[in-house]
């Protein structure tokens, strides 16, 4: 036997007992670690909003850790500075937080973890005790877009940064901004405008463009319900003002038009200059000719929240259509004759009923969910212009009129909330007589924009000219003061009145950036 063991050893080259030797120690090193257990201390691995800048699609970011965690010790000692209310969910070693509103913009925000545990900790074990961590992330600048009303500013487009109190116009002189709506990330504009130099130009000869914004967003890539992951890519910000054609008027007149959300598709209402019987919508899609839409005629449109439908007002009610070459009808809600939003999910609408009692017409506000099962929220004897869901769904925020008791025909503007949940009519504001006004909810809830318009005498303003700024009526307005109003809510998240704030610009058509 001691012969054989001798010749082993005599056979084994100087590698085999290095790696004889080696493989010892890693026996003896894994029996430590089995016996005293691992001394691996728990860290934050990730976090999803590190250093970027989150707008109210966000409504969610990821803690992802090392090792397991003991959850209620991870929950109990997050702090964020200011706070943000939300609720807590995991997924294995990942933790998400999803804010109950979302965070208020043009602010800096930290994130705090320390005195975390992991899951399989023992005592005051210092070795489970997790590694403090500090995030940081901001929310986008509270920003707007309007339309000029007076000197070199009239009918243009001009930005406002109130967070940097920085303002620029984006639009050249010779356009006349008829309308307009943001991207998705408020980098880009996409206007309708005529040419105010060209003297056979009419409110008709609208095209289409866009110009980019100038603002800088560090993104956050999202997923879908809002959680945002990581990006390894900056992207380039193109400079303010860059103007481009998206869609001309040589052979068709540009009406209407509603960019989608996700900013991947124009639909366009327009009418053949020669034939007007050729009337219809139109789609655009980037890098792609522009693409009738055969579907039967309509009026008033909105593009759905996923941006592959179209809500139509057809015949005698809303049809609800693909966003495709043929478009059959997927629903039709006979009820009614306008749709005015859409909650964010697409879970709700809001649209209005028009009541045709000839002795008293009327008409009427109604929360549609999909579903298809809807509900009155108020009756007014003036209009309903407009409506706006808050980030929450709990609140719909309203334009709307009462007619003026008198022999002379008058709507009284209202700026109005209704409460979803108990259907009660709140008014927050009433507005000086006019008929052209706007207003704009901000993304993350906290604002109101609307504008104050004082129409030109007959004296003032030629109303043959072009470029003259003008209402739904035609008539040419002066100016049109800006104000901005908090939309406060009591404890149980009822909106209440609150005193408007004068801006000190001079505009129209007001609205916040995404």
């Amino acid at each position: 036997m001691s012969n054989s063991i001798i010749s082993l050893r005599k056979s084994l080259q100087p590698l085999d007992r290095i790696a004889i030797l080696l493989i010892l120690l890693l026996i003896l090193l894994i029996g430590g670690i089995v016996l005293k257990g691992d001394r691996t201390a728990p860290r934050v691995r990730d976090f999803t909003w590190q250093n970027r800048q989150v707008g109210a699609e966000d409504t969610a970011f990821i803690l992802t850790f090392n090792r397991p965690m003991e959850q209620s010790s991870v929950e109990q000692n997050l702090r964020l500075d200011p706070p943000l209310p939300g609720k807590f969910s995991w997924a294995g070693r990942r933790m998400a937080y999803t804010l109950d509103m979302p965070a208020p913009y043009g602010r800096s925000f930290r994130l705090e973890l320390q005195g975390a545990r992991d899951r399989f900790s023992q005592g005051e074990d210092a070795r489970s005790q997790m590694q403090p961590f500090t995030g940081q992330f901001s929310t986008r600048d509270r920003a707007f877009v309007y339309v000029g009303v007076v000197g070199n500013e009239a009918g243009r487009l001009i930005f406002q940064d109130l967070t940097t109190q920085q303002q620029r116009i984006l639009t050249p002189e010779n356009l006349v901004v008829m309308d307009f709506k943001a991207y998705p990330e408020g980098d880009r504009i996409l206007f309708s405008a005529i040419d105010r130099v060209r003297s056979e130009s009419s409110l008709l000869d609208q095209q289409l463009y866009t110009v980019t914004t100038g603002i800088t967003i560090k993104t956050a890539a999202s997923k879908p319900g809002g959680i945002s992951i990581p990006v390894s890519e900056q992207r380039i910000t193109q400079p303010a003002g860059i103007v481009d054609l998206v869609l001309d008027n040589q052979t068709f007149q540009n009406l209407k038009f509603d960019l989608s959300p996700d900013g991947q598709s124009i639909i366009v209402q327009r009418v053949n200059k020669q034939d007007p019987t050729e009337f219809g919508i139109w789609l655009l899609k980037p890098d792609a000719p522009p693409t009738p839409i055969k579907t039967e005629p309509g009026g008033d449109f909105l593009i759905t929240p996923d941006s592959t439908g179209l809500a139509m007002s057809q015949g005698q009610g809303m049809a609800i259509l693909p966003i495709a070459e043929n478009a059959e009808a997927l629903d039709f809600l006979p009820k009614f004759g306008v749709v005015l939003t859409f909650a964010k999910d697409g879970s709700a609408a809001a649209m209005v009923k028009f009541n045709t009692d000839p002795s008293n017409p009327t008409r009427s506000l109604f929360l549609v969910n999909n579903q298809g099962t809807d509900k009155e929220l108020l009756k007014t004897d003036g209009s309903i212009l407009s409506a706006q869901f808050d980030a929450a769904q709990k609140n719909l925020y309203c334009l709307i009129t009462r007619r003026v008791p008198g022999d002379v025909y008058q709507e009284q503007p209202y700026l109005t909330a209704i409460h979803l949940a108990t259907a009660e009519v709140i008014d927050l504001l009433r507005l000086p007589i006019q008929r052209d006004v706007q207003m704009s909810l901000s993304p993350d809830g906290l604002a109101i924009l609307f504008d104050q318009v004082i129409d030109a005498a007959n004296n003032q303003a030629d109303q043959s000219q072009v470029g003259a700024m003008r209402g739904s009526e035609g008539k040419a307005i002066a100016t049109s003061k800006l104000w901005l109003v908090p939309a406060l809510q009591d404890e149980k998240g009822i909106p209440v009145a609150a005193e408007p704030q004068e801006l000190g610009l001079t505009g129209l058509r007001p609205r916040w950036l995404p």
